[in-house]
């Protein structure tokens, strides 16, 4: 599994993995205003031309198989994964954490955030399993619905 840093010119194709692969997250918990299934190109472009946004392309065997962002203002910020996805059919093989794992080995192992579903379970033992600690209060999103904060380092 290897990271391979994306640029704007790949924009559409980070856009249409995105959608796939948060679609039936959207359906399960109808979060229209937080889903990355229901983000627009643009605004996944505008992520790809800000200075401190570090797009990868999760790649196992020389396949693409989903993607990364990091965000890193370098100024002592908690760095940020936001999103992070592995398209559906190649889910349940690990590629996730080694992709969190070679993230981290890039931007450095301490200081990290993200927030995730308190609903998937398997995302929170995932997060918690590497170290990261829930943090902060729970966001109810909707009826179906809340978002968690977990930190590392």
């Amino acid at each position: 599994m290897k990271l391979i840093r994306a640029n704007v010119d790949d924009t559409e194709q980070i856009w249409k993995m995105q959608l796939e692969s948060f679609q039936s997250l959207l359906d399960e918990y109808q979060d229209y205003h937080t889903s990355p299934a229901n983000e627009n190109i643009e605004l996944v472009r505008r992520r790809l031309e800000q200075p401190f946004t570090y797009y990868y392309f999760v790649s196992e065997e020389e396949t693409i198989v989903g993607a990364v962002r990091v965000v890193d203002k370098k100024g002592g910020e908690r760095k940020r994964i936001s999103p992070i996805f592995i398209l559906p059919q190649y889910r349940g093989r690990g590629i996730a954490q080694k992709a969190i794992k070679v993230a981290e080995q890039l931007h450095g192992s301490e200081h990290w955030f993200l927030e995730t579903i308190l609903e998937e379970a398997g995302n929170c033992y995932l997060y918690e399993k590497m170290g990261y600690v829930r943090n902060g209060e729970e966001r109810r999103v909707n009826d179906k619905m809340t978002l968690v904060d977990y930190i590392k380092g």
